[in-house]
Protein backbone atom coordinates (compact mmCIF):
# COMPACT_ATOMS: atom_id res chain seq x y z
CA UNK A 1 0.00 0.00 0.00
CA UNK A 2 0.83 3.64 -1.02
CA UNK A 3 2.12 6.01 2.16
CA UNK A 4 0.36 8.47 0.55
CA UNK A 5 -2.59 7.66 -0.74
CA UNK A 6 -3.79 10.77 -1.70
CA UNK A 7 -1.18 11.34 -4.74
CA UNK A 8 -3.15 8.40 -6.68
CA UNK A 9 -6.45 8.36 -5.22
CA UNK A 10 -8.95 11.25 -5.32
CA UNK A 11 -11.63 11.75 -2.82
CA UNK A 12 -15.26 11.77 -4.13
CA UNK A 13 -16.71 15.21 -4.75
CA UNK A 14 -19.83 15.15 -2.21
CA UNK A 15 -22.97 17.39 -4.19
CA UNK A 16 -23.38 20.66 -2.69
CA UNK A 17 -27.31 19.89 -1.62
CA UNK A 18 -28.32 21.77 1.62
CA UNK A 19 -31.62 20.96 0.80
CA UNK A 20 -31.38 17.35 1.91
CA UNK A 21 -34.39 15.89 4.08
CA UNK A 22 -33.77 12.16 3.95
CA UNK A 23 -31.74 12.18 7.01
CA UNK A 24 -34.87 12.74 9.15
CA UNK A 25 -37.00 10.26 7.00
CA UNK A 26 -37.88 6.87 8.21
CA UNK A 27 -38.65 3.50 6.09
CA UNK A 28 -42.45 2.75 6.43
CA UNK A 29 -43.10 0.50 3.51
CA UNK A 30 -41.70 -2.16 2.02
CA UNK A 31 -40.69 -0.76 -1.72
CA UNK A 32 -41.07 -2.13 -5.30
CA UNK A 33 -38.75 -5.27 -5.14
CA UNK A 34 -37.15 -6.77 -8.60
CA UNK A 35 -34.87 -9.65 -8.35
CA UNK A 36 -32.02 -9.83 -10.89
CA UNK A 37 -30.48 -12.84 -9.97
CA UNK A 38 -31.28 -14.46 -13.44
CA UNK A 39 -29.54 -11.69 -15.36
CA UNK A 40 -27.04 -9.50 -12.93
CA UNK A 41 -26.24 -12.62 -10.78
CA UNK A 42 -25.80 -15.36 -13.57
CA UNK A 43 -23.96 -13.01 -15.70
CA UNK A 44 -21.59 -12.65 -12.61
CA UNK A 45 -20.96 -17.16 -12.50
CA UNK A 46 -17.92 -18.37 -13.31
CA UNK A 47 -20.46 -21.22 -14.64
CA UNK A 48 -23.86 -19.28 -15.58
CA UNK A 49 -26.87 -21.24 -15.44
CA UNK A 50 -28.05 -23.72 -17.86
CA UNK A 51 -31.74 -23.84 -18.24
CA UNK A 52 -32.85 -26.23 -15.32
CA UNK A 53 -30.57 -23.99 -13.07
CA UNK A 54 -32.51 -21.02 -14.08
CA UNK A 55 -35.88 -22.61 -14.12
CA UNK A 56 -35.48 -23.62 -10.63
CA UNK A 57 -34.33 -20.12 -9.47
CA UNK A 58 -37.13 -18.63 -11.29
CA UNK A 59 -39.75 -20.53 -9.47
CA UNK A 60 -38.41 -20.04 -6.62
CA UNK A 61 -37.98 -16.17 -6.64
CA UNK A 62 -42.27 -16.64 -7.50
CA UNK A 63 -42.49 -18.69 -4.35
CA UNK A 64 -40.70 -15.76 -2.44
CA UNK A 65 -43.18 -13.02 -3.50
CA UNK A 66 -41.51 -11.60 -6.20
CA UNK A 67 -43.92 -9.91 -8.76
CA UNK A 68 -40.56 -8.33 -11.28
CA UNK A 69 -38.13 -10.66 -11.99
CA UNK A 70 -35.63 -9.89 -14.69
CA UNK A 71 -34.85 -12.98 -15.92
CA UNK A 72 -32.56 -12.56 -18.73
CA UNK A 73 -30.36 -11.06 -21.54
CA UNK A 74 -31.88 -12.66 -24.33
CA UNK A 75 -29.81 -10.64 -26.91
CA UNK A 76 -26.57 -12.25 -25.41
CA UNK A 77 -26.80 -16.16 -25.40
CA UNK A 78 -29.45 -18.80 -27.02
CA UNK A 79 -29.18 -20.08 -23.45
CA UNK A 80 -30.92 -16.84 -22.25
CA UNK A 81 -33.40 -16.30 -25.28
CA UNK A 82 -34.59 -19.77 -25.23
CA UNK A 83 -35.16 -19.91 -21.61
CA UNK A 84 -37.20 -16.47 -22.00
CA UNK A 85 -39.43 -18.57 -25.13
CA UNK A 86 -39.79 -20.94 -22.72
CA UNK A 87 -41.22 -19.37 -19.60
CA UNK A 88 -43.90 -17.25 -22.46
CA UNK A 89 -44.80 -20.49 -24.27
CA UNK A 90 -45.36 -22.63 -21.44
CA UNK A 91 -47.39 -20.09 -19.31
CA UNK A 92 -44.63 -20.61 -16.66
CA UNK A 93 -45.21 -16.93 -15.63
CA UNK A 94 -47.86 -16.22 -13.03
CA UNK A 95 -50.42 -13.38 -13.68
CA UNK A 96 -49.08 -11.41 -11.12
CA UNK A 97 -45.75 -11.52 -12.06
CA UNK A 98 -44.02 -9.23 -14.57
CA UNK A 99 -40.59 -10.46 -16.59
CA UNK A 100 -37.98 -7.72 -16.92
CA UNK A 101 -35.70 -8.57 -19.67
CA UNK A 102 -32.31 -6.17 -20.77
CA UNK A 103 -30.69 -4.75 -23.64
CA UNK A 104 -27.92 -2.72 -24.18
CA UNK A 105 -28.95 0.51 -26.55
CA UNK A 106 -27.90 -1.20 -29.60
CA UNK A 107 -30.62 -1.93 -32.39
CA UNK A 108 -29.61 -5.25 -33.43
CA UNK A 109 -29.59 -6.17 -29.93
CA UNK A 110 -33.38 -4.82 -29.21
CA UNK A 111 -34.48 -6.46 -32.26
CA UNK A 112 -33.18 -9.75 -30.62
CA UNK A 113 -34.99 -8.50 -27.38
CA UNK A 114 -38.42 -8.30 -28.55
CA UNK A 115 -38.24 -11.26 -30.34
CA UNK A 116 -37.57 -13.30 -27.46
CA UNK A 117 -41.00 -11.62 -25.89
CA UNK A 118 -43.05 -12.20 -28.32
CA UNK A 119 -46.43 -12.97 -26.72
CA UNK A 120 -45.75 -12.34 -23.23
CA UNK A 121 -48.65 -10.69 -21.49
CA UNK A 122 -46.41 -8.39 -19.37
CA UNK A 123 -42.75 -6.98 -19.82
CA UNK A 124 -40.47 -4.68 -18.87
CA UNK A 125 -37.99 -3.80 -20.90
CA UNK A 126 -34.89 -2.13 -19.87
CA UNK A 127 -31.76 -0.43 -22.00
CA UNK A 128 -29.10 0.84 -20.59
CA UNK A 129 -26.26 3.16 -21.94
CA UNK A 130 -22.89 4.20 -20.09
CA UNK A 131 -23.26 7.74 -19.14
CA UNK A 132 -20.40 8.15 -16.64
CA UNK A 133 -17.92 10.75 -17.69
CA UNK A 134 -15.23 7.99 -16.93
CA UNK A 135 -16.98 5.77 -19.56
CA UNK A 136 -17.45 8.72 -22.16
CA UNK A 137 -13.87 9.55 -22.18
CA UNK A 138 -11.87 6.24 -22.01
CA UNK A 139 -14.01 3.81 -22.78
CA UNK A 140 -16.74 4.88 -25.73
CA UNK A 141 -14.80 8.08 -26.52
CA UNK A 142 -18.14 9.05 -27.09
CA UNK A 143 -19.47 13.55 -25.96
CA UNK A 144 -22.29 13.77 -24.01
CA UNK A 145 -24.70 15.05 -27.21
CA UNK A 146 -23.47 11.76 -28.74
CA UNK A 147 -24.43 9.47 -25.41
CA UNK A 148 -28.06 11.73 -25.11
CA UNK A 149 -29.06 10.73 -29.08
CA UNK A 150 -27.58 6.84 -28.29
CA UNK A 151 -30.54 6.60 -25.38
CA UNK A 152 -33.15 8.92 -27.43
CA UNK A 153 -32.70 6.70 -30.61
CA UNK A 154 -33.21 3.71 -28.59
CA UNK A 155 -36.04 5.12 -26.76
CA UNK A 156 -37.51 5.93 -30.15
CA UNK A 157 -37.29 2.17 -31.65
CA UNK A 158 -38.51 0.69 -28.19
CA UNK A 159 -41.27 2.68 -28.38
CA UNK A 160 -42.58 1.76 -31.67
CA UNK A 161 -41.42 -1.90 -31.27
CA UNK A 162 -43.91 -1.59 -27.99
CA UNK A 163 -47.29 -0.31 -30.05
CA UNK A 164 -46.51 -2.66 -33.10
CA UNK A 165 -47.59 -5.27 -30.28
CA UNK A 166 -50.47 -3.84 -27.99
CA UNK A 167 -51.06 -7.43 -26.66
CA UNK A 168 -48.02 -6.90 -24.52
CA UNK A 169 -48.82 -4.66 -21.69
CA UNK A 170 -45.00 -2.75 -22.04
CA UNK A 171 -42.98 -1.25 -19.02
CA UNK A 172 -40.23 0.80 -20.36
CA UNK A 173 -36.97 0.97 -18.01
CA UNK A 174 -34.03 3.47 -18.92
CA UNK A 175 -30.86 3.26 -16.49
CA UNK A 176 -27.67 6.39 -17.29
CA UNK A 177 -25.12 3.83 -16.33
CA UNK A 178 -23.13 4.60 -13.78
CA UNK A 179 -25.58 7.21 -12.35
CA UNK A 180 -23.91 7.29 -9.05
CA UNK A 181 -20.38 9.24 -10.59
CA UNK A 182 -22.28 10.82 -13.30
CA UNK A 183 -22.60 14.19 -12.96
CA UNK A 184 -25.85 14.71 -11.62
CA UNK A 185 -26.92 17.55 -14.71
CA UNK A 186 -26.08 15.49 -17.30
CA UNK A 187 -27.78 11.95 -15.49
CA UNK A 188 -30.81 14.71 -15.01
CA UNK A 189 -29.96 16.25 -18.82
CA UNK A 190 -30.36 12.71 -20.33
CA UNK A 191 -33.07 11.02 -18.78
CA UNK A 192 -35.08 13.84 -19.46
CA UNK A 193 -34.78 13.07 -23.01
CA UNK A 194 -35.25 9.62 -22.90
CA UNK A 195 -38.50 10.87 -20.57
CA UNK A 196 -39.53 13.15 -23.74
CA UNK A 197 -39.21 10.61 -26.11
CA UNK A 198 -41.43 7.71 -23.78
CA UNK A 199 -44.17 10.37 -22.81
CA UNK A 200 -44.59 8.68 -19.25
CA UNK A 201 -48.04 8.06 -18.41
CA UNK A 202 -50.26 5.96 -15.57
CA UNK A 203 -50.50 4.26 -19.17
CA UNK A 204 -47.40 4.24 -20.46
CA UNK A 205 -45.56 3.48 -17.89
CA UNK A 206 -41.75 4.40 -17.19
CA UNK A 207 -38.82 3.35 -14.64
CA UNK A 208 -35.83 5.63 -14.68
CA UNK A 209 -32.98 3.20 -12.86
CA UNK A 210 -30.17 4.80 -11.08
CA UNK A 211 -27.78 2.13 -10.89
CA UNK A 212 -24.65 2.23 -8.32
CA UNK A 213 -22.94 -0.20 -10.87
CA UNK A 214 -19.76 0.54 -8.65
CA UNK A 215 -19.80 1.97 -5.62
CA UNK A 216 -17.67 5.35 -5.40
CA UNK A 217 -18.79 7.23 -2.19
CA UNK A 218 -20.55 6.62 1.33
CA UNK A 219 -24.21 5.75 1.12
CA UNK A 220 -25.15 9.48 2.20
CA UNK A 221 -24.04 11.40 -0.75
CA UNK A 222 -25.37 8.74 -3.03
CA UNK A 223 -28.72 9.85 -1.09
CA UNK A 224 -28.05 13.08 -1.89
CA UNK A 225 -27.86 12.16 -5.56
CA UNK A 226 -31.16 10.43 -5.54
CA UNK A 227 -33.47 13.36 -3.08
CA UNK A 228 -31.74 16.05 -5.89
CA UNK A 229 -32.51 13.70 -8.63
CA UNK A 230 -36.24 13.50 -7.24
CA UNK A 231 -36.59 16.92 -6.93
CA UNK A 232 -35.51 18.08 -10.20
CA UNK A 233 -36.79 15.38 -12.11
CA UNK A 234 -39.93 17.25 -14.48
CA UNK A 235 -41.46 13.36 -14.71
CA UNK A 236 -41.32 12.91 -11.17
CA UNK A 237 -45.09 11.91 -10.57
CA UNK A 238 -45.02 9.95 -14.18
CA UNK A 239 -41.84 7.59 -13.27
CA UNK A 240 -40.99 4.89 -10.47
CA UNK A 241 -37.39 5.73 -9.44
CA UNK A 242 -35.56 2.50 -9.21
CA UNK A 243 -32.12 1.82 -7.84
CA UNK A 244 -29.67 -0.37 -8.27
CA UNK A 245 -27.21 -0.85 -5.74
CA UNK A 246 -23.47 -3.19 -6.14
CA UNK A 247 -21.37 -3.50 -3.06
CA UNK A 248 -18.05 -2.47 -3.73
CA UNK A 249 -17.07 -0.58 -0.73
CA UNK A 250 -18.90 -3.20 1.50
CA UNK A 251 -21.96 -0.21 1.98
CA UNK A 252 -24.75 -1.73 -0.79
CA UNK A 253 -27.16 -2.24 1.79
CA UNK A 254 -26.93 1.29 3.33
CA UNK A 255 -27.05 2.40 0.21
CA UNK A 256 -30.30 0.69 -0.99
CA UNK A 257 -31.67 1.68 2.45
CA UNK A 258 -30.57 5.67 2.20
CA UNK A 259 -31.79 6.11 -1.18
CA UNK A 260 -35.23 4.52 -0.07
CA UNK A 261 -35.57 7.64 2.41
CA UNK A 262 -34.43 9.86 0.21
CA UNK A 263 -37.73 8.91 -2.26
CA UNK A 264 -36.61 6.06 -4.20
CA UNK A 265 -39.21 3.40 -5.46
CA UNK A 266 -37.90 0.28 -6.20
CA UNK A 267 -34.89 -1.59 -5.74
CA UNK A 268 -32.68 -4.24 -7.66
CA UNK A 269 -30.75 -6.93 -6.16
CA UNK A 270 -30.24 -10.84 -5.84
CA UNK A 271 -30.61 -13.40 -2.92
CA UNK A 272 -28.09 -12.99 -1.11
CA UNK A 273 -25.95 -10.53 -2.92
CA UNK A 274 -24.49 -12.49 -6.08
CA UNK A 275 -22.89 -10.23 -8.55
CA UNK A 276 -19.71 -9.14 -10.05
CA UNK A 277 -16.55 -8.31 -8.08
CA UNK A 278 -17.81 -7.96 -4.46
CA UNK A 279 -21.59 -8.53 -5.65
CA UNK A 280 -25.24 -6.38 -6.04
CA UNK A 281 -27.27 -5.70 -3.00
CA UNK A 282 -28.44 -8.17 -1.01
CA UNK A 283 -31.98 -8.62 -1.06
CA UNK A 284 -32.63 -10.58 1.57
CA UNK A 285 -30.74 -8.82 3.84
CA UNK A 286 -32.30 -5.15 3.26
CA UNK A 287 -36.11 -6.77 3.29
CA UNK A 288 -35.18 -8.58 6.84
CA UNK A 289 -33.89 -5.54 7.88
CA UNK A 290 -37.43 -3.86 7.55
CA UNK A 291 -38.71 -6.50 9.02
CA UNK A 292 -36.86 -6.30 11.95
CA UNK A 293 -38.45 -2.78 12.38
CA UNK A 294 -41.45 -3.77 12.15
CA UNK A 295 -42.32 -3.08 8.25
CA UNK A 296 -43.51 -6.31 6.42
CA UNK A 297 -41.19 -6.36 3.22
CA UNK A 298 -44.43 -8.44 1.27
CA UNK A 299 -41.57 -11.46 0.26
CA UNK A 300 -41.82 -14.65 2.30
CA UNK A 301 -38.55 -16.27 3.80
CA UNK A 302 -40.29 -18.07 6.02
CA UNK A 303 -37.93 -21.05 5.31
CA UNK A 304 -34.64 -19.38 5.08
CA UNK A 305 -32.25 -22.26 4.93
CA UNK A 306 -34.43 -24.41 1.88
CA UNK A 307 -33.95 -20.90 0.19
CA UNK A 308 -30.33 -20.83 0.35
CA UNK A 309 -29.76 -24.27 -0.64
CA UNK A 310 -31.83 -23.74 -3.87
CA UNK A 311 -29.52 -20.36 -3.99
CA UNK A 312 -25.94 -22.75 -3.31
CA UNK A 313 -27.40 -24.76 -6.00
CA UNK A 314 -28.31 -22.82 -8.92
CA UNK A 315 -25.17 -20.19 -8.30
CA UNK A 316 -22.22 -23.17 -7.30
CA UNK A 317 -21.28 -20.76 -4.99
CA UNK A 318 -20.97 -21.01 -1.07
CA UNK A 319 -22.66 -18.50 1.46
CA UNK A 320 -20.30 -17.31 4.14
CA UNK A 321 -21.32 -19.01 7.76
CA UNK A 322 -21.55 -15.16 8.71
CA UNK A 323 -23.67 -13.98 6.13
CA UNK A 324 -26.19 -11.95 7.44
CA UNK A 325 -29.62 -13.83 8.56
CA UNK A 326 -29.01 -16.86 6.65
CA UNK A 327 -25.43 -17.88 7.70
CA UNK A 328 -24.49 -21.59 9.83
CA UNK A 329 -23.44 -19.14 12.46
CA UNK A 330 -25.40 -15.54 12.33
CA UNK A 331 -27.93 -16.88 15.18
CA UNK A 332 -24.67 -18.77 17.37
CA UNK A 333 -23.21 -17.47 20.40
CA UNK A 334 -19.79 -18.92 21.72
CA UNK A 335 -19.07 -16.26 24.41
CA UNK A 336 -20.08 -16.51 28.17
CA UNK A 337 -21.03 -13.18 27.97
CA UNK A 338 -23.41 -13.69 24.92
CA UNK A 339 -24.86 -16.59 26.22
CA UNK A 340 -25.79 -15.05 29.29
CA UNK A 341 -27.75 -12.30 27.91
CA UNK A 342 -29.37 -14.75 25.73
CA UNK A 343 -30.61 -17.16 27.82
CA UNK A 344 -31.56 -14.31 30.30
CA UNK A 345 -33.58 -12.88 26.80
CA UNK A 346 -35.23 -16.16 26.61
CA UNK A 347 -36.16 -16.47 30.11
CA UNK A 348 -37.51 -12.44 30.00
CA UNK A 349 -40.09 -13.66 27.53
CA UNK A 350 -42.31 -16.13 29.42
CA UNK A 351 -43.27 -13.19 31.95
CA UNK A 352 -42.87 -10.20 29.73
CA UNK A 353 -46.18 -8.11 29.29
CA UNK A 354 -46.16 -7.24 25.95
CA UNK A 355 -45.20 -8.96 22.10
CA UNK A 356 -42.25 -7.18 21.03
CA UNK A 357 -39.00 -9.16 20.61
CA UNK A 358 -36.12 -8.05 23.15
CA UNK A 359 -33.51 -11.17 23.39
CA UNK A 360 -29.80 -9.76 23.64
CA UNK A 361 -28.17 -10.66 20.47
CA UNK A 362 -30.61 -11.70 18.26
CA UNK A 363 -32.15 -8.92 16.25
CA UNK A 364 -34.71 -11.27 14.93
CA UNK A 365 -36.12 -14.46 16.02
CA UNK A 366 -34.68 -17.54 14.88
CA UNK A 367 -38.06 -18.93 14.44
CA UNK A 368 -39.22 -16.47 12.00
CA UNK A 369 -36.82 -17.72 9.31
CA UNK A 370 -37.78 -21.56 10.14
CA UNK A 371 -34.36 -21.82 12.07
CA UNK A 372 -35.24 -23.47 15.35
CA UNK A 373 -33.01 -22.81 18.89
CA UNK A 374 -30.65 -25.64 18.85
CA UNK A 375 -27.87 -22.94 17.39
CA UNK A 376 -28.35 -20.10 18.86
CA UNK A 377 -25.70 -21.11 21.81
CA UNK A 378 -23.27 -23.80 21.09
CA UNK A 379 -20.74 -24.51 23.70
CA UNK A 380 -16.75 -24.26 23.29
CA UNK A 381 -13.69 -23.18 25.76
CA UNK A 382 -15.01 -19.49 25.24
CA UNK A 383 -18.23 -20.19 26.46
CA UNK A 384 -19.70 -19.42 30.06
CA UNK A 385 -22.22 -20.84 32.89
CA UNK A 386 -24.64 -20.23 30.37
CA UNK A 387 -23.86 -22.03 27.30
CA UNK A 388 -24.08 -24.88 28.87
CA UNK A 389 -27.37 -24.34 30.95
CA UNK A 390 -29.15 -23.45 28.01
CA UNK A 391 -28.52 -26.24 25.76
CA UNK A 392 -29.95 -28.72 28.63
CA UNK A 393 -32.92 -26.51 29.08
CA UNK A 394 -33.54 -26.42 25.75
CA UNK A 395 -32.94 -30.10 24.58
CA UNK A 396 -33.86 -31.37 27.96
CA UNK A 397 -35.95 -29.14 30.03
CA UNK A 398 -33.18 -29.07 32.34
CA UNK A 399 -33.48 -25.67 34.51
CA UNK A 400 -30.32 -25.63 36.55
CA UNK A 401 -29.73 -24.07 39.41
CA UNK A 402 -26.84 -20.58 39.63
CA UNK A 403 -23.93 -22.60 41.17
CA UNK A 404 -24.57 -25.47 39.01
CA UNK A 405 -24.43 -23.95 36.14
CA UNK A 406 -21.20 -22.59 37.00
CA UNK A 407 -19.83 -25.74 38.76
CA UNK A 408 -21.08 -27.85 35.17
CA UNK A 409 -19.13 -24.96 32.86
CA UNK A 410 -16.01 -25.83 34.32
CA UNK A 411 -16.22 -29.22 33.68
CA UNK A 412 -17.14 -28.32 30.16
CA UNK A 413 -14.92 -25.61 30.17
CA UNK A 414 -12.05 -28.24 30.44
CA UNK A 415 -13.29 -30.88 28.35
CA UNK A 416 -13.31 -28.54 25.13
CA UNK A 417 -9.89 -27.45 26.44
CA UNK A 418 -8.76 -30.84 26.20
CA UNK A 419 -10.60 -32.45 22.96
CA UNK A 420 -9.72 -28.43 21.14
CA UNK A 421 -13.09 -28.02 19.69
CA UNK A 422 -16.84 -27.32 20.41
CA UNK A 423 -18.65 -29.70 22.49
CA UNK A 424 -21.78 -31.39 20.17
CA UNK A 425 -25.13 -31.16 22.33
CA UNK A 426 -25.25 -34.90 22.60
CA UNK A 427 -21.48 -34.97 24.22
CA UNK A 428 -22.68 -31.97 27.10
CA UNK A 429 -25.72 -34.34 28.03
CA UNK A 430 -23.00 -37.11 28.44
CA UNK A 431 -20.59 -35.14 30.45
CA UNK A 432 -23.75 -33.88 32.77
CA UNK A 433 -24.88 -37.22 33.32
CA UNK A 434 -21.02 -38.73 33.87
CA UNK A 435 -20.06 -35.65 36.31
CA UNK A 436 -23.35 -35.83 38.42
CA UNK A 437 -25.03 -39.66 38.29
CA UNK A 438 -28.04 -38.58 36.74
CA UNK A 439 -28.41 -41.79 34.74
CA UNK A 440 -28.22 -45.19 36.27
CA UNK A 441 -24.73 -45.99 34.78
CA UNK A 442 -23.37 -43.05 35.57
CA UNK A 443 -24.26 -44.00 39.43
CA UNK A 444 -21.48 -44.94 41.80
CA UNK A 445 -24.19 -46.30 44.36
CA UNK A 446 -27.64 -46.86 43.28
CA UNK A 447 -30.76 -46.22 45.37
CA UNK A 448 -32.60 -50.06 45.00
CA UNK A 449 -35.12 -48.77 47.78
CA UNK A 450 -35.90 -46.57 50.44
CA UNK A 451 -38.84 -46.51 53.24
CA UNK A 452 -39.92 -44.05 55.45
CA UNK A 453 -42.67 -43.12 58.01
CA UNK A 454 -42.80 -40.19 60.74
CA UNK A 455 -42.79 -40.48 64.29
CA UNK A 456 -43.77 -37.42 66.51
CA UNK A 457 -41.59 -34.94 64.92
CA UNK A 458 -38.73 -37.51 63.78
CA UNK A 459 -38.22 -38.64 60.26
CA UNK A 460 -36.92 -42.11 59.94
CA UNK A 461 -35.64 -43.69 56.94
CA UNK A 462 -34.39 -46.94 55.65
CA UNK A 463 -32.38 -47.10 52.84
CA UNK A 464 -30.65 -49.82 50.83
CA UNK A 465 -27.80 -49.54 48.20
CA UNK A 466 -26.64 -51.22 45.83
CA UNK A 467 -22.62 -50.95 44.00
CA UNK A 468 -22.55 -53.26 41.55
CA UNK A 469 -23.43 -56.82 43.26
CA UNK A 470 -23.20 -55.31 47.18
CA UNK A 471 -25.84 -53.74 48.73
CA UNK A 472 -25.97 -52.09 51.96
CA UNK A 473 -28.58 -50.96 54.02
CA UNK A 474 -28.72 -47.69 56.06
CA UNK A 475 -30.74 -45.96 58.70
CA UNK A 476 -31.10 -42.32 59.73
CA UNK A 477 -33.39 -40.24 61.57
CA UNK A 478 -34.20 -36.45 61.30
CA UNK A 479 -36.59 -33.53 61.02
CA UNK A 480 -37.26 -34.39 57.27
CA UNK A 481 -36.74 -36.94 54.41
CA UNK A 482 -33.74 -35.57 53.46
CA UNK A 483 -32.06 -34.97 56.98
CA UNK A 484 -32.77 -38.38 57.89
CA UNK A 485 -31.01 -39.48 54.73
CA UNK A 486 -27.65 -37.25 55.55
CA UNK A 487 -27.55 -38.67 59.15
CA UNK A 488 -27.83 -42.70 57.49
CA UNK A 489 -24.75 -41.97 55.14
CA UNK A 490 -23.20 -40.45 57.93
CA UNK A 491 -23.70 -42.60 60.48
CA UNK A 492 -22.13 -45.38 58.17
CA UNK A 493 -18.81 -43.31 56.93
CA UNK A 494 -16.17 -41.24 58.60
CA UNK A 495 -16.34 -38.28 56.10
CA UNK A 496 -19.83 -36.41 57.11
CA UNK A 497 -21.39 -33.94 54.90
CA UNK A 498 -24.00 -31.43 55.08
CA UNK A 499 -26.95 -29.90 52.27
CA UNK A 500 -25.93 -27.01 51.04
CA UNK A 501 -27.84 -26.43 48.41
CA UNK A 502 -31.61 -27.91 47.20
CA UNK A 503 -33.65 -27.23 43.77
CA UNK A 504 -36.15 -29.40 42.71
CA UNK A 505 -38.80 -28.97 39.45
CA UNK A 506 -40.94 -31.02 37.25
CA UNK A 507 -39.68 -31.69 33.63
CA UNK A 508 -43.44 -31.28 32.14
CA UNK A 509 -46.53 -29.79 32.98
CA UNK A 510 -48.24 -33.36 32.92
CA UNK A 511 -49.13 -35.22 36.36
CA UNK A 512 -47.02 -38.38 34.86
CA UNK A 513 -43.72 -35.99 34.21
CA UNK A 514 -40.89 -36.20 35.66
CA UNK A 515 -39.19 -34.77 38.99
CA UNK A 516 -35.45 -33.46 38.60
CA UNK A 517 -33.64 -33.17 42.31
CA UNK A 518 -30.76 -31.12 42.70
CA UNK A 519 -28.20 -31.59 45.78
CA UNK A 520 -24.92 -29.99 46.89
CA UNK A 521 -23.35 -31.04 49.54
CA UNK A 522 -20.18 -30.24 51.40
CA UNK A 523 -18.07 -31.55 54.11
CA UNK A 524 -16.15 -30.28 57.27
CA UNK A 525 -13.38 -29.72 54.77
CA UNK A 526 -15.31 -27.51 53.01
CA UNK A 527 -15.23 -29.84 49.76
CA UNK A 528 -18.59 -29.65 47.68
CA UNK A 529 -19.86 -31.32 44.51
CA UNK A 530 -23.30 -31.88 43.16
CA UNK A 531 -25.68 -34.76 42.63
CA UNK A 532 -28.61 -34.66 40.30
CA UNK A 533 -31.16 -36.96 39.55
CA UNK A 534 -34.48 -37.53 38.03
CA UNK A 535 -37.37 -39.54 38.54
CA UNK A 536 -41.35 -39.84 38.41
CA UNK A 537 -41.02 -39.94 42.40
CA UNK A 538 -39.76 -36.55 43.58
CA UNK A 539 -38.50 -37.97 47.07
CA UNK A 540 -36.85 -40.70 45.28
CA UNK A 541 -35.03 -38.45 42.96
CA UNK A 542 -33.65 -36.13 46.24
CA UNK A 543 -32.10 -39.14 47.90
CA UNK A 544 -30.55 -40.50 44.61
CA UNK A 545 -29.52 -36.66 44.37
CA UNK A 546 -28.13 -36.34 47.98
CA UNK A 547 -26.48 -40.07 47.25
CA UNK A 548 -24.85 -38.89 44.28
CA UNK A 549 -23.76 -35.74 45.50
CA UNK A 550 -22.03 -37.59 49.00
CA UNK A 551 -20.46 -40.02 46.16
CA UNK A 552 -18.94 -36.93 44.78
CA UNK A 553 -17.72 -35.03 47.69
CA UNK A 554 -15.99 -38.55 48.73
CA UNK A 555 -15.08 -39.88 45.86
CA UNK A 556 -11.22 -40.91 47.10
CA UNK A 557 -12.46 -42.33 50.53
CA UNK A 558 -15.57 -44.06 49.98
CA UNK A 559 -16.25 -47.88 49.79
CA UNK A 560 -19.16 -49.63 50.30
CA UNK A 561 -18.15 -51.63 53.53
CA UNK A 562 -16.69 -48.74 55.11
Amino acid sequence: MLNYPQNKYRPFEFLDFPERTWPSQKITHAPIWCSTDLRDGNQALANPMDHARKLKFFELLVECGFKEIEVAFPAASDTDFNFVRYLIEQNKIPADVCIQVMTQARSDLIERTFEALHGAKQAIVHVYNATAEVFRRVVFQKSKQEVIDLAVASTQQIKALCMQHPETKWTYQYSPETFCFTEIEFALEICEAVAAVWQPSIDCPMIINLPTTVEVSTPNIFADQIEYFCQHFSYRDQVCISIHPHNDRGTGVATAELALMAGADRVEGCLFGNGERTGNLDLVNIALNMYTQGVHPNLDFSDIKAIAEIVKECNELPIHPRHPYVGELVFTAFSGSHQDAIKKGFKARESQSHAYWEVPYLPIDPADLGCNYEAVIRVNSQSGKSGAAWVLQQNHGIDLPKNLQKDFSQVVQHQSDSSKRELSHAEIWQLFCQSYGVTEKDRRFKLSNYQSHKNQEVFEVKISLQSQNEVMHLTGRGNGLLSASVQALNSNWPYKISIAEYFEHTLGKQSSSRSISYICCVDDQGNHDWGVAIDTDIATASIQALINAFAGVNQQNLCLTA
